[in-house]
């Protein structure tokens, strides 16, 4: 364990920012303004995770095959992905009461024009929409944390968000399969977009970007120069690709399967029935519930374990999907299936380790831009291999072994960069420590260098 570098003389506490004692430590207030935060963010997975279990029934629906099928997926993830450097820098200008609030209110027109939708071409443009919607609020409640939270609590913050996402997985399991056999397309999906609304309500009335007296300095002038200083000064930190790099290789693998092809390959594939398929989604999701947190304290006690626990997820799904993939029989047997839902349940808290990369590696006011970056890896993977797994399923007269290989040559490609580049963010970050922002969000203490401005204070882990 390195020893402790001498630290900086301290700097007078800045007022504009949190300090210890406020409410960034915590309370009522803050677990009130983030819980509202974090309610947007599940209805949005609601909406984007609906499609995963009505698959079958939107190709019956829009008459269309295993391709146009995943066009409606990769639509949504195209425009998130696309949308994450944008969302990041309107967080990091505007504020994230202002962007959850556009969110919410596209996510639930996009929603709504999905049930009305008489169309294929008019279902897709209504998943646009909702993409446009839901790329707005993860990068949001990741920035509303570390608002109105201490830094050394960011990694379990992060995770419990993520873990309000699992949960909007597992109502868009258990509900929406049932609601579609009772109440029929139309009137499920236009009943759901009424959470849109209710939670844009709550965005309106409770929300607030930071505690009262902690306003933030005025961003600078927009522009052109701005935006490329941003991106710029955020990509060329190694702990940003990083952190990209991580997200886009754990990520993928539930995303395809929980988004889109898991219902078909365990229902068509695997000759289950949909109760049974949807009951194995379903442990997947409580498997994310469970693993979320745990990953979160690991890492805020252990910062040197986050590329550990990537790299150990990968290879555990890797290892999953080759024995699921590779069964000799027909149908892999009901447990071995169980199994790898488990294991993919870890992919999504895997993946969130990728913002804990970025985040140290970054000061306050370009966190919105470097979680962009970072958020838009799992869904660059999430669309080439969805992309793959439908046109192979059309190519091989739907063989689903042949399709899930696309999974490996991913995730070997993911692995590679990660490892090409954990030796760059290790010697300019520290392998073993975590930048604290004095007078950010942590208020641990402030450095000041030589021109004036604040220094990172390196923390042996």
């Amino acid at each position: 364990m390195p020893s402790a570098p001498t630290l900086p003389s301290p700097a007078l506490p800045d007022p504009t920012l949190p300090g210890p004692g406020t409410e960034t430590t915590g309370g009522r207030r803050a677990m009130l303004v983030w819980g509202v935060g974090v309610c947007v963010y599940l209805v949005a997975i609601v909406f984007r995770t609906s499609l995963g279990v009505a698959g079958l029934d939107a190709a019956d629906r829009f008459h269309i095959n295993a391709s146009a099928l995943s066009t409606f997926s990769i639509l949504q993830l195209l425009i998130y992905a696309a949308m994450q450097i944008p969302v990041g820098l309107m967080v990091d200008r505007l504020g994230t009461k202002r962007v959850l609030a556009i969110g919410a209110a596209l996510f639930t027109a996009g929603q709504l024009g999905f049930a009305l939708s008489p169309t294929y071409g008019t279902a897709l443009a209504s998943r646009a929409l909702l993409g446009c919607g839901d790329a707005m609020t993860f990068i949001s409640v990741l920035r509303l944390g570390a608002r109105w939270f201490p830094a050394d609590r960011a990694p379990v913050i992060s995770q419990v968000a993520a873990l309000f996402g699992t949960v909007g997985n597992l109502v868009s399991t258990l509900v929406i399969p049932r609601a579609l056999h009772g109440l029929g397309w139309t009137a499920t999906f236009a009943g759901s977009a009424a959470a849109g609304a209710v939670v844009l309500l709550l965005t309106l009335l409770f929300l607030r970007d930071h505690p009262e007296g902690h306003t933030p300095p005025p961003a600078p002038a927009a522009g052109a120069a701005y935006v490329r200083r941003q991106i710029v000064a955020a990509w060329r930190e190694p702990g940003t690709r990083l952190g990209m790099w991580v997200h886009f290789t754990a990520q993928f693998p539930a995303t395809v399967f929980m988004l889109l092809w898991g219902l078909p390959f365990l229902v068509q594939g695997q000759g289950l029935s949909r109760e049974a398929a949807g009951g194995l989604l379903t442990l997947s999701v409580v498997s994310a519930m469970s693993v979320g947190p745990v990953y979160g304290q690991l890492i805020s006690r252990r910062p040197a374990a986050r590329t550990a626990l990537a790299l150990g997820t990968v290879g555990a799904t890797a290892l999953a999907f080759a024995a699921v993939l590779g069964w000799p029989g027909a149908h892999a047997p009901v447990w071995l299936l169980a199994a790898l839902c488990l294991v993919l349940g870890a992919c999504g808290p895997a993946s969130v380790v990728g913002f804990d990369f970025a985040r140290p590696a970054n000061p306050p006011e370009r966190q919105g831009t470097a979680s962009g970056i970072v958020n838009m890896g799992g869904f660059i993977a999430s669309m080439a291999t969805l992309l793959a797994v439908g046109m192979l399923l059309d190519a091989t007269g739907d063989d689903y072994r042949i399709a899930f290989c696309s999974v490996f040559v991913v995730q070997a490609f993911g692995v590679s960069r990660i490892l090409r580049l954990r030796p760059h963010a290790e010697r300019r970050g520290g392998g073993r420590g975590r930048t604290v922002l004095a007078g950010g969000t942590g208020g641990i203490g402030r450095g000041v260098g030589a021109g004036g401005g604040v220094e990172p204070v390196r923390v042996p882990a």
